[in-house]
């Protein structure tokens, strides 16, 4: 099925308006509210904000070079379909550089750090019960935490660019996985770390991760209209 939409949500006229038009479109296109097909108009979505064309152009860019949408000059950009290859590509960045951050935090244990992180496993456990979306905000912020931890600010930003299409499949799969049971995981992560084994850490954080991946084939089914180039056999557990 294919939307046309202008968005509605409001923004800060006294703040930088392009990178604000740019989260609003990203955020909505990753948890699905804009699914593949949907049309994006330059014109329309300037009209609607009372703004010029150049930020919703400039957004525009930068989404499609997330591989969010294709932009054809003389016609509506279009949300694209999740790719795949991509997915699978960026979850191998994501584990690698992931392992290698708590790895590293593991090596001195940070008493402030460890406390920050046991808070929010409770705030976890609170969430699932409640709101699925919410939890994958506080399971990013725990990634978030860690890398920042670990002094990889710029890493994590990459990644965050990154795991465009990953996030994508993240919000399709709510209610596939038990919250609760991530929320193990991460504390069995906060608990290597705690103890100061790093390779325990780093063994921890790649199962962790490779859940989503083992129940792609799970997820492709349910939602096949979602995906684009899907392979089984590029899935390498």
């Amino acid at each position: 099925m294919v939307h046309e939409v202008v968005i509605n949500d409001a923004f800060d006229r006294d703040a930088a308006i392009t990178p604000q038009i740019y989260r609003i479109l990203r955020e909505r296109i990753i948890k699905n509210d804009l699914p593949p097909g949907s049309k994006l108009s330059e014109p329309e979505l300037a009209r609607h904000y009372e703004i010029s064309r150049q930020p919703v152009r400039e957004t525009f860019i930068k989404l499609s070079e997330e591989g969010l949408v294709i932009v054809r000059p003389q016609r509506k950009t279009q949300v694209t379909k999740i790719d795949f290859p991509t997915v699978l590509q960026s979850r191998f960045v994501r584990e690698a550089v992931e392992a290698d951050i708590v790895s590293e935090l593991a090596g001195s244990a940070d008493k402030a750090l460890i406390k920050d992180l046991r808070s929010q496993l409770k705030n976890q456990l609170k969430v699932a019960k409640t709101s699925r979306p919410d939890f994958i905000n506080e399971d990013t912020k725990f990634h978030r935490t860690l890398a920042e931890a670990a002094g990889k600010e710029i890493a994590w930003k990459f990644l965050e660019g990154l795991n465009s299409q990953m996030d994508r499949v993240r919000f399709l799969s709510l209610g596939q996985f038990p919250a609760e049971q991530l929320v193990e995981e991460h504390g069995k992560i906060v608990d290597q770390i705690e103890r100061q084994d790093k390779a325990q850490a780093s063994a921890a954080m790649r199962k962790h991760l490779r859940r989503l991946i083992n129940d792609l084939p799970k997820i492709v089914r349910q939602h096949e209209e979602f995906f684009d180039r899907f392979d089984p056999e590029l899935i390498d557990t």
